[in-house]
C-alpha cells in the first residue's frame, strides 16, 4: 500500500526479545504493536475498538441504505456502495489483531495469516484509490456532460470499471506479497510493527529486500501517481465548467464533489504524512511515531468516510435516517 512505499529508509532497531534461528519459514512472527509505547497499548485497544465498532456500523448502514433504495442506484452511489465495502474489508483485516495485540498482549500471527493480511490491505488499497478515480470521472460527466451522463456511465460501464479495478490492484499486488513471502527467513521473527506491514516484514529476510522494496515503489507509484493525475484532471474540468454556470448552479455542482473531496483527503493526507515521516527517518521522526501513522492511516478514512457521506449527501442522510427510525419503532412495536 501506498503508504508504505518508503518505509524501507527505516532503520532495523534490535529488541532484547529472544530470536528465532532456522533455515525455514517461521512458524509463527511476533508482532510488538507499537515500539515505544507499550505503556499506551490499553488506550490504544480502547480507540481502535471505538473506531472499528464506528466503521463497521458506518460502513453497514451505508451498503444497506443503498442497497435497498432503490432512488440511489446511480453510478455515484454504486461507487460509494463498493468503496465502504472495501473500508470494511481494509478496517477488518488489521484492526481486530491490533486490538489483540493492545489489549492481551497476544501478539503472534502464523506466517500464513500475516501474509495473507499483507495481501488484503496492499489490495484494498490499491481497490480504494481506484474508486476515488471512478468517482471522479463520475463527477465530471454529471458536471461537465450532464445531458450524456446515463448513456456514458451504464450499468455495463460501471461493471467493467469496477472489474478493472479489482483486476490491477490483483495482478500489481499479487507479486509483491509472492516475492516477500518466498524470501528465507533465517534470523528474528520480531516484526516492529502492529501488523503485518511488508517493509518491516521483508527487513527479517537473510537475503536482500530491496527487490521487493523496489518493486512496491514503482507499483505504488504508478497506481496512486496515474490515479491522482486523472482526479486532478477531472476536477480542474469541472471548476472549469463550473465557471461557466450560474452562482445557483456553481454551488450545487460545488457541493455534489464536496463529499468527494472531504474522502479524498481523507485518504491521501494521512497517507502522505506516513511517507513522509518514513522518509524523514527516525532520527526525525520516531518508530513509534511512524507505526502509529501507518495504523491510523488502516482506520481513519474507513471510520470517517460513512460520517462525511452520511452528513454531505442528502439524499443518504435522508434515507438512513428513515431507515433508522423504521427499525427502531418496529423494535419498540
Amino acid at each position: 500500500s501506498w503508504e508504505h512505499i518508503s518505509q524501507d529508509s527505516v532503520s532495523s532497531v534490535m529488541l532484547g526479545s529472544p530470536y528465532t534461528h532456522t533455515t525455514e519459514a517461521p512458524a509463527t512472527f511476533i508482532l510488538v504493536g507499537i515500539p515505544g509505547l507499550q505503556s499506551s497499548h490499553l488506550w490504544l485497544a480502547l480507540s481502535l475498538s471505538t473506531m472499528y465498532t464506528t466503521a463497521l456500523l458506518g460502513n453497514t448502514l451505508i451498503v444497506t441504505v443503498i442497497w435497498v433504495d432503490s432512488t440511489l442506484q446511480e453510478p455515484m452511489y454504486c461507487f460509494l456502495c463498493v468503496l465502504a465495502a472495501m473500508d470494511m474489508v481494509m478496517a477488518s483485516s488489521v484492526v481486530p489483531k491490533m486490538v489483540s495485540i493492545f489489549s492481551s498482549g497476544d501478539n503472534a500471527n502464523s506466517f500464513n495469516a500475516c501474509f495473507t493480511q499483507m495481501y488484503f490491505v496492499h489490495a484494498a488499497t490499491a481497490v480504494e484509490t481506484g474508486l476515488l478515480l471512478a468517482m471522479a470521472f463520475d463527477r465530471y460527466v454529471a458536471i461537465c456532460k450532464p445531458l450524456h451522463y446515463k448513456r456514458i456511465l451504464t450499468p455495463r460501464v460501471m461493471l467493467g470499471m469496477s472489474v478493472t479495478i479489482t483486476i490491477r490492484a490483483t495482478v500489481f499486488m499479487t507479486p509483491l506479497s509472492w516475492m516477500v513471502s518466498h524470501l528465507p527467513f533465517c534470523g528474528s521473527n520480531v516484526v516492529l510493527h502492529s501488523y503485518c506491514e511488508h517493509i518491516a516484514v521483508a527487513k527479517l529476510a537473510c537475503a536482500d529486500p530491496r527487490p521487493s522494496s523496489l518493486y512496491s515503489l514503482i507499483v505504488s507509484s504508478i497506481i496512486v501517481g496515474s490515479d491522482v493525475v486523472f482526479i486532478a484532471t477531472s476536477y480542474i474540468l469541472i471548476l472549469q465548467a463550473v465557471f461557466d454556470l450560474s452562482k445557483n448552479a456553481q454551488l450545487k455542482a460545488l457541493s455534489t464533489c464536496g463529499s468527494h473531496v472531504g474522502v479524498m483527503a481523507l485518504y491521501y493526507l494521512p497517507g502522505m504524512a506516513s511517507v513522509n515521516a518514513a522518509w524523514l527517518g527516525e532520527d526525525i521522526v520516531p518508530l513509534s511515531t511512524q507505526v502509529l501513522l501507518a495504523d491510523l492511516y488502516l482506520i481513519i478514512p474507513s471510520t470517517l468516510n460513512p460520517i462525511i457521506y452520511g452528513l454531505r449527501t442528502k439524499q443518504i442522510r435522508n434515507r438512513t435516517w428513515s431507515l433508522v427510525m423504521h427499525c427502531f419503532f418496529n423494535l419498540g412495536s
